[in-house]
């Protein structure tokens, strides 16, 4: 796991599905999941609700960023899918954002009095 993430696994946080991990015994962390009671420190409960802010960017990006399904090969394309779909998303996102100024800029010239 290390290899993949680059530093050890402390913890995870996990939606109230989650049904376990097939890591070797080696290796040590604890599991929390949303609407867990014993055991969540302050900061735990800042991360699971950190977590549950990101679930519908992430359901979001799986339908309509076409991240469901991954049609690039090996971890090269695992990663280059990831970036692509954020890059969709930011673009997006940006578009928007320019749609609205210009909607304002306008909307402002068309009461400009003569």
């Amino acid at each position: 796991m290390e290899a993949l993430i680059g530093n050890t696994i402390a913890r995870i946080l996990a939606d109230k599905g989650y049904r376990g991990h097939n890591a070797p015994p080696d290796y040590r962390f604890r599991v929390f999941t949303s609407g867990q009671k014993r055991r969540v420190t302050p900061k735990i409960k800042r991360e699971l609700r950190r977590r549950s802010a990101v679930e519908p960017v992430i359901g979001h990006l799986k339908s309509e960023h076409r991240m469901g399904r991954n049609y690039l090969w090996h971890r090269q394309g695992d990663a280059t899918n990831a970036v692509l779909a954020a890059a969709g998303y930011n673009f997006r996102r940006l578009l928007r954002w320019l749609q609205l100024l210009l909607r304002q800029i306008l909307v402002q010239l068309q009461f400009v009095p003569s």
